[in-house]
């Protein structure tokens, strides 16, 4: 019987543990963020001495935050509606297909999430400048042909888990009887399928939101303009080739997971719901 209370006990100071060696790198970024640079040289471990927001307002300035952001916002809320939208109905129409074709596509889908974007980021530049000039329209160096690639890359992933939470759990049954009240398809998607997609819908939400929203190489291939830079982009004014101004950096990169931190706090009660449902027959 003292075993069970020893063990629990252990257990527990492992979660603790790992949760603090998770947790290490943010504290180490909002502690040095109001550290001097001598202070920061000295000790990065220690609190600082005194709490003062210089260091912010000055990041703040020299990455023009506020335009920074605002290409960060219109860049991840248009790429994961257009990702969530384009996924839940593409995954509905395989799962209510049901054969070959729509096996085939769905697994050519599911073969794009294991191809390393580094094999193919030269020759999907190279596509999207011939793309560009073909079609007329800006697909490098603006905000909507990056849209255009992220919606590319986060196709597989959404399909992949709408497919599997559809599967598992919406039942043939409420679609038959809409169709038989005299619903029209578009009318049972919207009306009856995807309000019971929520949680996989927040899931595929969250995990777009926080891929896209700290994606650097995709952007720094793509967007060239001081006007177009995201907030990854904007950091690297940080790092020079022979300067690095640390305290800065870390005050900009405060700035930079505050939103998506606490758009995971509001969504989080879904993800472990939604991955879990869409995992069981993905």
């Amino acid at each position: 019987m003292k075993r069970r209370p020893t063990l629990k006990v252990i257990m527990n100071a492992v979660v603790v543990i790992f949760c603090c060696s998770y947790l290490f790198p943010v504290y180490l970024v909002i502690v040095n963020a109001f550290k001097t640079r001598a202070e920061l040289y000295e000790n990065i471990l220690a609190p600082p001495k005194s709490l003062t927001l210089e260091y912010f307002y000055a990041a703040l300035e020299k990455m023009d935050f506020i335009m920074a952001f605002k290409n960060s916002i219109i860049v991840t809320v248009i790429s994961v509606l257009i990702i969530v939208l384009l996924s839940a109905m593409t995954a509905w129409m395989f799962v209510r297909a049901d054969n070959k074709l729509s096996a085939l596509l769905l697994n050519i889908l599911i073969l794009t999430m294991l191809i390393p974007f580094q094999t193919i980021m030269m020759p999907l530049m190279q596509e999207m400048n011939l793309l560009g000039k073909l079609l007329q329209v800006p697909l490098k160096d603006s905000l909507g042909g990056l849209i255009f690639m992220y919606v590319g890359f986060g196709a597989g992933m959404g399909v992949f888990l709408f497919h599997g939470f559809i599967k598992a759990s919406v039942p043939v049954s409420l679609e038959e009887a809409a169709i038989i009240d005299g619903c029209n398809t578009w009318r049972v998607f919207w009306q009856i399928v995807f309000p019971i997609l929520k949680p996989i819908t927040v899931t595929v939400a969250i995990l777009d939101v926080i891929w896209i929203w700290n994606d650097y190489l995709l952007p720094s291939l793509t967007l060239t303009s001081i006007g177009n830079k995201t907030v990854p982009l904007a950091m690297s004014l940080f790092f020079g080739q022979y300067n690095i101004e640390w305290n800065m950096a870390m005050a900009a990169l405060t700035f930079t997971i505050i939103p998506v931190v606490i758009f995971y706090l509001i969504c989080q009660k879904y993800i472990i719901k939604g991955v879990a449902a869409g995992a069981v027959k993905g």
